[in-house]
């Protein structure tokens, strides 16, 4: 089929097949690499003709002929191998072997491409070691053929048996059964079953003899019909030998029953039973195992059509035998579709911890509701306790139940007083011999309390009922959360892929590498199961390469020179790989000379640096240099080195990825790099902090230790900031001082209060070794969907992506490397005072409290002032507004309070005693305070002047005015 009129449904499917040949011929590769030394194994050798008959028999299926004609030349070489018993492989043998591997690659990709290889380019570039391979092996004959399908038959007797001489009988007795004029028939099969007996007792398949000799009774019977029973145990029979070609001795049945001839059409199929297919089918078995293209669509067709035959006759399905799952089966899915489904879950994480901050804000508004109930309450009470006391202190009183019985009493028919006298006074008389000591009297007042208190109770029984159900849903939540977690875990092993596919190039790298430089190099990987994300798998390829190669070339000496140092003539390289928290850790390792810092030194004044910073440096930062562009300490410019780009890739792509590499050497032993990189780069758990009104995330493995800057020992060393941390002098890095930005920051108000509100300073490490960030406030941690920025602009230094919050919000994610080594380049420089463009809203992020006995006023103000980009306290009245500021005062300054919206009027203390108190008080008596009342008299605003006020708004008042002399005020 021409690969241009596929459709793309059918090409998906090609593609799929190829993908599945890169598989193969990586497992070919890896059994050849090393033939030399080792020899070629009866394992190997299964497992190369296992893949390359799967690869010959579905590149022909799927159309392609090129690939499917070179895999069949393979497979016949070591067909011809393994039939001459041949173990010893020639190094120029398995050096042709890995070319044609290396050949039908590249056919590979250009029909990956939907192209046919042209036949001139495969005889020019591709057929030369396999027409090689054929000048030393020759071609595949007909005998080694047959005599390898013996030996595959012959591993086991009973399989050769039952595949020739049982399989001979079976055909003569279905010829004889099927001839209806045969006279024999009886005799026939009483031979066969006395052969057969003892063919099964020779083999060892006692439940085979034992099915025979019932058999051979059914047959003596005379009583039995002589066809059913023939019919039966030529089924019989022939069920048996499908068994044991299959080896499946276990299930070997060993009676005999006759089927009834209502069956014979039911079980008629077994006549049909093709042996040629099934021997082939076997003889196949140990090479095809090529694993199954699934079509989700078609699975999902499938398996509604077998939904609707069950349906249609349920009866024929539970006959049918229930084979155990194949819970390790396998399936092939498009990336897209696995990295649609880690966004979308993303989402889903992202909009889960929105729930669960508004769940923790319906709590604190619940626990707002029953503190405001409570308060309900005791007013409630001050109010009868008031009450109580007018009552018994005023002499002119008339008890509510008086008043009542005053009023024309209603008739009520069918009632015994319905004849009552409506003007019978006599009850106010009997009211009045009683003192209020003597008996309780309640006037309208006394019953609006009654009715109060009792909506108090009734809503104090709502609160409980939000409380309760406030707690199932949290429950709920949590029970989310662990499913989610559960989920995240899942879709992180689906996006997991071993380290072994980058590090499985390398022994076949090294294997060319020493062939052409005359080196001897053993590769040694340990934890090459090791599962990384795909995304960060696919950055690690370039880093790991250029690292092999520096090892070979840079670290490996030659033979002569190993041993002339006393150490073996073989070199070795390790890679090792495995986790540490939520970071995975890579080491690529050699026993070689180690680096030279006198080349390193010599190499760097040559780049233009001057001795004296050279002096200055320590070891560490000399080895820092290997990652700069253009740095190279080779002699000479070759294929491997000398350009002085390979480590100055491996620092820039591991930083894509918030990863980092560090190196550690000694002279005459080795070198280490160390490389670390995230395990996963969808979800994390970080950091939220605050600088210069900025809120950023940083990973939680990146931060040792957070301190509040209070509880810190700072002092200056060599005009350098330091701080005391656990017997380190920690070089103190003040975040605030680094960060400019060229346009007011707003930062939007939320609901949440951060957790620290305050100073505090980050403990972090780079190369490990700690520093100290200052940081202005602390906001928790969360566990966040993290996501690249994908913009032409880039980000800026130190940032490396952007985390999504609860409810959608994006702050940057830190890049504490770049980060720390920018800040640190730019910490000798006097921060330079940057050009700011001039806004109305300068004055953001500041507190005003607002002072009012009316909540609606309370709130409508502060609704106008968050709108302006101002954080609003509140107070009911100049009591706790006294309170509040006496509070906030003692608060660092950017949470202090910078002005006061003040009521006049107003319980307990109103403004002009608030005035006098605030003017009076050592902390509050710098702070404005604008006097906002309905009360418009130039009495009231001059004594409100007096007194200290500010300003002076009458309601109701213009916003833009209060706002803009509110804006005034503070910035005096």
């Amino acid at each position: 089929m021409a690969t241009n009129t596929l459709t793309d449904r059918e090409w998906e499917v090609r593609l799929l097949f190829l993908d599945e040949v890169k598989d193969f011929l990586t497992d070919i590769e890896t059994e050849i690499l090393g033939l030399s030394d080792r020899g070629l194994q009866r394992s190997a050798i299964n497992k190369i003709l296992r893949a390359a008959h799967s690869m010959k028999g579905g590149a022909a299926m799927m159309g392609f002929h090129a690939l499917s004609e070179l895999a069949h030349r393979l497979e016949d070489f070591f067909k011809i191998l393994q039939a001459n018993n041949q173990t010893a492989i020639a190094p120029d043998m398995e050096s042709l072997f890995l070319a044609a591997i290396d050949g039908m690659g590249k056919v590979a990709k250009i029909h990956k491409q939907r192209k046919i290889p042209p036949e001139n380019w495969l005889q020019e570039h591709i057929n030369s070691p396999f027409q090689q391979l054929h000048e030393i092996l020759g071609d595949l004959s007909a005998q080694d053929e047959a005599s390898l399908l013996s030996e595959e038959a012959g591993q086991d007797m009973r399989v050769l048996m039952f595949a020739t001489e049982v399989d001979a009988c079976l055909e003569r007795l279905t010829n004889v059964l099927a001839d209806q004029n045969s006279q024999v028939l009886r005799e026939e099969f009483e031979l066969t079953s006395q052969e057969f007996a003892c063919l099964g007792e020779m083999l060892e398949l006692p439940a085979f003899s034992q099915l025979c000799a019932e058999i051979s009774t059914a047959l003596a019977n005379k009583d039995h019909n002589l066809q059913e029973v023939t019919t039966a145990a030529l089924e019989a029979w022939r069920r048996s030998q499908a068994l044991v070609l299959v080896s499946q001795f276990q299930a070997l049945p060993e009676h005999f029953e006759i089927a009834p001839s209502s069956l014979e059409s039911a079980t008629g199929s077994l006549d049909t039973f093709n042996l040629e297919e099934t021997t082939q089918g076997f003889l196949d078995s140990d090479f095809l195992h090529e694993d199954e293209i699934i079509s989700l669509d078609q699975s999902l067709l499938d398996l509604a059509d077998s939904q609707d035959l069950n349906k249609e006759n349920p009866l024929v399905v539970n006959d049918l035998p229930n084979p155990e799952q194949n819970l390790d089966a396998t399936i092939r899915i498009p990336l897209r579709q696995l990295e649609a489904l880690s966004d979308r879950f993303g989402e889903l994480n992202a909009e889960r911890s929105g729930l669960r901050l508004q769940l923790k804000r319906m709590r604190d508004l619940v626990q707002l509701l029953n503190t405001r109930m409570h308060g309900l309450e005791q007013s409630n009470a001050q109010l009868r306790d008031a009450y109580d006391r007018v009552v018994t202190s005023s002499e002119p009183f008339i008890p509510i139940n008086a008043v009542i019985a005053s009023e024309k009493v209603t008739s009520i028919s069918g009632d015994r007083f319905t004849n009552q006298n409506p003007n019978n006074e006599s009850f106010l008389p009997y009211a009045s011999r009683f003192d209020l000591l003597e008996m309780d009297s309640y006037s309208e007042l006394h019953v609006l309390s009654r009715e109060i208190m009792d909506s108090v109770v009734q809503l104090q029984e709502v609160s409980s009922d939000l409380e309760t159900a406030l707690t199932d849903t949290e429950g709920t939540e949590r029970e989310l959360g662990r499913a989610s977690r559960q989920m995240q875990t899942a879709i992180e092993q689906a996006r997991m892929r071993m380290l072994s596919e980058v590090l499985g190039r390398f022994p076949r790298l090294l294997r060319d590498l020493c062939l052409t430089h005359g080196k001897q190099v053993e590769l040694v990987v340990r934890g090459s199961s090791t599962l990384v994300e795909r995304s960060v798998l696919e950055v690690l390829e370039d880093p790991l390469l250029h690292l092999v190669r520096n090892a070979f070339d840079h670290g490996i000496e030659t033979p002569e020179a190993r041993i002339a140092n006393g150490k073996a003539p073989k070199g070795k390289i390790e890679i090792a790989a495995g986790y540490r928290g939520n970071q995975t850790v890579i080491t690529v390792s050699d026993d070689g000379n180690g680096i030279d810092f006198a080349k390193l030194r010599d190499r760097a004044l040559q780049m233009g640096l001057s001795e004296s910073d050279l002096d200055g440096s320590s070891q560490a930062e000399l080895l820092d240099l290997i990652f700069e562009a253009g740095f190279s300490t080779a002699d000479r410019v070759t294929e491997l080195s000398g350009r002085g780009v390979g480590m100055d890739v491996v620092r820039s792509n591991l930083s894509t990825i918030g990863g980092s590499v560090r190196v550690e050497t000694e002279a005459g032993q080795g070198t280490t790099f160390i490389l670390t990189v995230p395990v996963s780069l969808s979800i994390a758990r970080v950091l939220l902090f605050e600088s210069n009104g900025l809120q950023m995330a940083i990973l939680t493995s990146a931060v040792e230790e957070i301190l509040l800057i209070k509880e810190t020992s700072i002092y200056t060393v060599a005009n350098q900031e330091v701080l005391d941390w656990e017997g380190y002098s920690v070089p103190l890095l003040r975040l605030g001082d680094r960060l400019h930005f060229s346009r007011p920051q707003f930062q939007s108000e939320t609901e949440n209060r951060p957790i620290v509100d305050e100073p505090l300073m980050l403990i972090v490490t780079r190369n490990s070794v700690p520093f100290g960030l200052q940081v202005d406030r602390y906001w928790g941690e969360q566990e966040v969907t993290i996501r690249g920025v994908q913009s032409l602009i880039p980000m800026p230094t130190g940032f490396m992506g952007c985390a999504i919050l609860g409810g959608g919000k994006l702050v940057p994610l830190v890049d504490i490397d770049n980060l720390l080594i920018w800040a640190m380049a730019d910490i000798e420089e006097t921060p330079s005072k940057t050009l700011t463009l001039p806004s109305a809203r300068s004055d953001r992020r500041v507190t005003v409290l607002v002072v009012d006995d009316s909540i609606n006023v309370r709130r409508f103000l502060a609704m106008t002032l968050e709108k302006s980009g101002y954080r609003v306290e509140q107070a009911k009245d100049g009591l706790e507004a006294m309170e509040k500021l006496r509070k906030l005062q003692t608060l660092p300054k950017s949470s202090q309070v910078s002005a006061v919206i003040c009521d006049i009027e107003m319980p307990r203390l109103d403004g002009f005693g608030f005035l006098v108190q605030s003017r009076g008080d050592e902390n509050c008596k710098n702070i404005p305070v604008v006097m906002l009342t309905s009360r418009s008299g130039s009495k009231h605003r001059d004594l409100a002047m007096r007194l200290g006020a500010s300003a002076y708004f009458a309601k109701p008042f213009k916003d833009n005015e209060l706002l803009q002399t509110l804006s005034q005020l503070i910035a005096k």
